[in-house]
């Protein structure tokens, strides 16, 4: 017997298809829709669609943007001669709420991993490759994430990097966060903050 009627079962479903979301926390978003206003439901279902129909890759970076090329490609502030390559687009974010970093970005869609059967070809390695041929792009700064995926398509691209120009390929540091307790850290993440020590 269903514990509720096919239509709430569906859209709990579906919530529960999203990253990050349970079966408890889809069950409790199902409920928050049913509950919300006409008007906010069909604002909500219009945004979504709106968000999925106008939106496209960047022709440059391949981040996800409303106009090609996207505002930080066109941008004439921006430092040319540095990229920033990162794995998702949340990515780009993240580094831009820093207010700190000014050159480009790259956006690889992913990263490679042959557990999961995705190869080079999989993510936009190929489009970063084409960005060097110009001979502006000075310096590219590999900011994947610190896991086994992220260091083995650092590592690739590293290793392309060197084969094909004289551009200089930099990693953001890993280690401790600041706040945090050498205590709690692992292993993993003591031996990286040893080995990106720097004189002060």
């Amino acid at each position: 017997m269903r514990a509720f009627a096919r239509p709430i079962n569906e859209l709990i479903e579906e919530l529960g298809k999203l990253p990050g979301i349970g079966q408890k926390s889809a069950q409790r978003l199902a409920f928050h829709i049913l509950n919300m206003p006409e008007e906010r439901v069909s604002s909500l279902v219009d945004s979504i669609r709106l968000a999925r129909d106008k939106t496209k890759l960047c022709s440059v970076c391949c981040n996800i943007t409303d106009e090609d090329p996207c505002p930080i490609c066109s941008s004439a502030t921006r430092d040319t001669s540095v990229i920033c390559v990162v794995q998702e687009p949340k990515d780009v974010a993240a580094i831009e709420r820093t207010m700190e970093y000014k050159g480009l970005y790259h956006v690889l869609h992913g990263a490679v991993s042959p557990m999961t059967g995705i190869g080079p070809d999989d993510i936009k390695i190929k489009e970063l490759l084409a960005r060097m041929g110009d001979g502006q792009v000075k310096e590219v700064i590999l900011a994947t994430n610190p896991n086994i995926e992220g260091e083995t398509t650092a590592s690739y691209i590293a290793r392309l990097m060197r084969t094909l120009s004289d551009v200089k390929v930099t990693r953001i540091a890993h280690g401790i966060p600041v706040g945090g307790d050498l205590e709690y850290a692992d292993e993993v993440t003591l031996v990286k903050a040893i080995e990106g020590r720097r004189e002060i």
